[in-house]
C-alpha cells in the first residue's frame, strides 16, 4: 500500500500542493483527475521520489519512504512525451530495465514476449520506434513499464498525444493490463470520461488539492462540493442560483420547481443547482426547465450541443439527434429535478441527488 499522510510541497511561495491524504492498495487503478496545474504530475513526482515534499509522510508497504530518490525505489513512470531508445528494437527497449537489473536472459525473454503480447506488439519485436506509429510506440513505453515489475506504476496523461481511436483502443485495454499485475497504478488525465472508462478509484484535484478520493463512480455522482462536481463534468457543469422557500426552488427567468427527495428537507436559502449537460432536453419535456437565447450550436455525429445564456449564466445542453436551432433563437431547455445537483453557498453539496444519476 502507498499511504500519503498530510502530504504539501512548495517551491518558493507558491503551494504547489496542499495537505494531501490517500491510501492506494496494491493491485488498485488510481486516477488523478483534474485540468492542466491542478497539481496532478507534482504529485505523481512525490509519489515517485523525484521530488520530497516539504511536510508530511509517504509510506510504502509500512515504510517511511519520505525523501527516498526514486533511484532507490521500484518505481515505474510513462509519460505523456513518451520515450523509448531509437536505435534499440522494439523488444530491447521493453527489455531494457530487467538487463539493468541483471535478471536471468530467459526471465527477461518470457517477461518481455507476455507484455507484448498483452499490448499486442508481438509482430512488431524486432523493429525500431523510428518504424512504429506513435500509438506503437506508445505501448512500446507502457510495456517497458510493465516489465520492470514495479511496485509503483506512474502514467501521466499517457494516451493525451495519441489520435481518437488509438486513445479509445488503449482506454479499453489498460484496466485489463493492469489486472495482471499487483502493482498500484496511478493515472493522470484531464478527461472525466477517462477516468470513467478506467474505474478503480478516482482523486479529483484543484489547485494542489484533493477535493475528493473514492470509487469513481461515487465521486462521479455523489461529488461532496461544487469543484469537485465541475472538475467531474465535461462537458461544464451548468450552474444556476436559486431560492429555496417552502417546498420549492425559484430561480431567475421562470425557473420554478418542487423540490423532491432529500432535497425536499433543505432549510429555506439560497443555493446553486448544478445541471450535467446530457440530463438538459430541448422543449418541454420533463418537470422543470427554463428558457435560454441560443449563441452556438455544434453538431458531432448523433448529438448536438446547444451553447446558450439564461439570465447571464453560460449553459450548454448536450442532447440526442441533429437539432436545427439558430444562433439568436430562444428554446426551453428541461430538466428532471431528481438528477440535479444541489450546494449551498459555501459550495458544500447538500442532500443527494434522487435517481444518482447526476
Amino acid at each position: 500500500m502507498l499511504e500519503l499522510i498530510n502530504v504539501s510541497r512548495k517551491v518558493g511561495a507558491e503551494d504547489h500542493i496542499v495537505d494531501v491524504s490517500l491510501q492506494l492498495q496494491r493491485g488498485s487503478i488510481n486516477v488523478l483527475l483534474g485540468p492542466t496545474l491542478a497539481g496532478k504530475t507534482s504529485l505523481m513526482r512525490l509519489m515517485a521520489g523525484l521530488d520530497a515534499p516539504t511536510s508530511g509522510q509517504v509510506i510504502m508497504d509500512g515504510k517511511d519512504v519520505t525523501g527516498t530518490p526514486v533511484r532507490r525505489r521500484n518505481v515505474a513512470m510513462v509519460y505523456q512525451q513518451f520515450i523509448n531508445y531509437p536505435t534499440l528494437t522494439v523488444y530491447e527497449n521493453i527489455a531494457s530495465p530487467m538487463r539493468v537489473a541483471g535478471r536471468p536472459k530467459d526471465e527477461i525473454d518470457k517477461a518481455v514476449k507476455k507484455a507484448a503480447d498483452l499490448l499486442q506488439m508481438t509482430p512488431y519485436l524486432d523493429r525500431t520506434p523510428l518504424n512504429l506509429s506513435g500509438g506503437q510506440q506508445q505501448r512500446t513505453a507502457l510495456a517497458r513499464a510493465l516489465v520492470k515489475n514495479a511496485d509503483l506504476v506512474l502514467l501521466d496523461e499517457p494516451l493525451a498525444n495519441l489520435d481518437y481511436k488509438l486513445r479509445e483502443e488503449l482506454r479499453e485495454e489498460l484496466p485489463k493490463i493492469f489486472a495482471e499485475t499487483g502493482a498500484i497504478f496511478v493515472y493522470a488525465t484531464t478527461e472525466p470520461h477517462e477516468a470513467l472508462l478506467l474505474g478503480g478509484k478516482t482523486a479529483t484535484l484543484s489547485k494542489g488539492r484533493v477535493t475528493q478520493f473514492g470509487d469513481t463512480t461515487t465521486v462521479y455522482r455523489q461529488p461532496r462540493d461544487i469543484v469537485t462536481a465541475t472538475t467531474f463534468s465535461d462537458p461544464p457543469l451548468n450552474v444556476l442560483a436559486v431560492d429555496k422557500r417552502g417546498g420549492r426552488f425559484t430561480g431567475k427567468d421562470g425557473v420554478d420547481f418542487a423540490a423532491s427527495g432529500a432535497h425536499a428537507g433543505l432549510a429555506d436559502g439560497r443555493y446553486r443547482i448544478g445541471i450535467r449537460p446530457h440530463r438538459l432536453e430541448l422543449g418541454k419535456t420533463q418537470g422543470a426547465g427554463f428558457d435560454a437565447r441560443v449563441s452556438l450550436t455544434e453538431v458531432t455525429g448523433s448529438q448536438t450541443f446547444i451553447h446558450a445564456d439564461h439570465a447571464g449564466a453560460e449553459i450548454i445542453a448536450l442532447v440526442h439527434g441533429v437539432r436545427r436551432v439558430e444562433a439568436g433563437d430562444t428554446v426551453h431547455l428541461s430538466f428532471d429535478p431528481a438528477e440535479i445537483l444541489v450546494f449551498d453557498e459555501a459550495g458544500d453539496a447538500v442532500g443527494a441527488p434522487a435517481a444518482l444519476a447526476a
